[in-house]
């Protein structure tokens, strides 16, 4: 056996969401834990700052919606508040460089592009309905839909081009990506898991129904406390190699002088908490069976920058303005009222996602500012031109996520390698929220991973306390 810096029942790779709540489930049951994490902080794709000016600003995952239990439990244990996501008011559409408000769910200034959204929205519910959430390639035309983009389907089966703006709008905001980007059966599947596409565009009743006072990320640091050291920063895990006998995980930890080391943990099994794509970055001994890998090879990350405008008071609410934003093109497709529950200042969060964020990549953060808030003041008046604090979160420039919110399935790959998403190999367990049987790509669905991960590995070893 190599010699190694430490020895462990288990490693978790990853100090989200989904790797704390594996972390603190393992440790519950009487094993030794090490969790390896790559960056300076814990969370993941859950990230709060301050900024100068006091502003709090969830600069990833955010909010919670109705039958969300884990992230409930969880935000009831820590005494977490929620709030409700501000929604009175007109909610604003832009349209072929037009203007119009609208109440409701779908914007209704083309009649006719809203009665098309409606029945396109109804029917793709329906069709997720059909669709297993946990093994989508069992549906018995698993790979016709597999072989269809979702792009494929809306130009089958909506005949408006102002409706197919607006659900690609929506895929654009849950997804992070383009419909011609995704398998209409991971669409479908993801939808269902969520309950419906419906349940994840809305705001009340919705994925986006509410929020967490002090910002989503103090659920991760509370959760990976009670670990102390067992937590590990600054360690990306570069190498996992397993001998059937033990697994010697390694992590690339820095040096005072500022250069790095090998760190290596020997331990009985490892949870990887990461997405697909950053998975394939590490070098496994032996390595993945093919499914497994062409699975990470194929998954990439939406890409998406999400980005805060500060003001100095929601001005929009006294215009009678909900702050939501709905655009059939442009970089802001969808907006959001993202004040604190108090009002004391004004937030619009708005995403940049698919390919206009490929596309304003070139131009730099002043570039993004000076089209996002071009874009504001067109739907909001000027005084949305000219914030206290403007900040934005490009998650596709993160070394160690590449995108965001979620990875995105391509057509065929859920039939040719879905079923090696969860499956261990050998000692080596899977989680994320991209492994999720229920809310895959939002919180909830990260701490469930995490859970059912946990309960793997303490089945397999046969001991700890379940």
């Amino acid at each position: 056996m190599a010699d190694v810096d430490k020895t462990a029942d288990v490693v978790v790779v990853g100090a989200g969401c989904s790797g704390l709540r594996a972390a603190r489930d393992l440790a519950a049951a009487g094993l030794d834990v090490v969790v390896l994490e790559a960056r300076d902080r814990v969370g993941g794709r859950v990230f709060t700052e301050v900024t100068e000016g006091g502003a709090v600003i969830d600069q990833g995952g955010q909010w919670i919606g109705p039958t969300q239990g884990h992230l409930q439990a969880l935000a009831d244990e820590f005494d977490v508040d929620t709030f409700p996501t501000y929604v009175a008011g007109a909610n604003v559409e832009v349209r072929d460089g037009q203007r119009f408000e609208f109440t409701g769910l779908v914007p209704t200034s083309d009649p006719g592009a809203a009665a098309d959204t409606v029945a396109a929205l109804l029917e793709l519910d329906l069709l997720a309905q059909e669709v297993s959430p946990t093994s989508p390639w069992t549906h018995p035309d698993a790979a016709a839909l597999d072989a269809r983009t979702l792009a494929d389907w809306t130009m089958e089966a909506v005949d408006s081009p102002g409706a197919r703006n607006l659900v690609s709008t929506a895929v654009l905001a849950v997804f992070g990506c383009e419909p011609v980007e995704l398998s209409l059966l991971y669409a479908l599947a993801y939808a269902h898991s969520g309950g419906s596409l419906s349940s994840l565009i809305r705001t009340t009743g919705g994925a986006q129904e509410r929020r967490f006072a002090g910002g989503a990320q103090q659920l991760a640091i509370r959760l990976a406390e009670p670990l102390g050291d067992r937590v590990v920063l600054d360690a990306p895990v570069v190498a996992i190699a397993d001998d059937s006998d033990s697994v010697i995980v390694t992590a690339r930890r820095a040096r005072p002088d500022g250069s790095r080391t090998d760190w290596t943990v020997r331990c009985a099994r490892v949870v990887v908490a990461m997405p697909p794509a950053v998975q394939s970055r590490i070098a496994f001994d032996p390595p993945l069976p093919g499914a497994r890998d062409q699975l990470a090879q194929h998954a990439p990350m939406g890409s998406v920058t999400k980005v805060h405008a500060v003001y100095d008071r929601p001005f929009w609410r006294e215009d009678g303005l909900s702050g939501q934003l709905v655009a059939d093109r442009g970089a802001l497709r969808a907006v959001f009222d993202d004040s604190p529950e108090d009002g004391a200042h004004g937030v619009l969060l708005g995403f940049i996602a698919g390919h206009a964020d490929r596309a304003l990549e070139a131009v730099g953060p002043d570039g993004r500012r000076a089209v996002a808030l071009d874009e504001l003041a067109r739907a909001f008046g000027p005084r949305a031109a000219s914030p206290v604090e403007f900040v934005e979160q490009r998650w596709s420039a993160e070394p160690f996520t590449r995108g965001g919110p979620v990875a995105c399935f391509g057509p065929g790959l859920l039939t040719s390698a879905g079923p090696a998403l969860r499956a261990p190999v050998g000692r080596v367990h899977w989680a994320g929220t991209e492994t999720a049987e229920a809310w895959t790509g939002y919180i909830d669905g990260a701490l469930s991973s995490g859970t059912r991960a946990a309960c793997e590995v303490i089945a397999a070893e046969g001991r700890g306390r379940p």
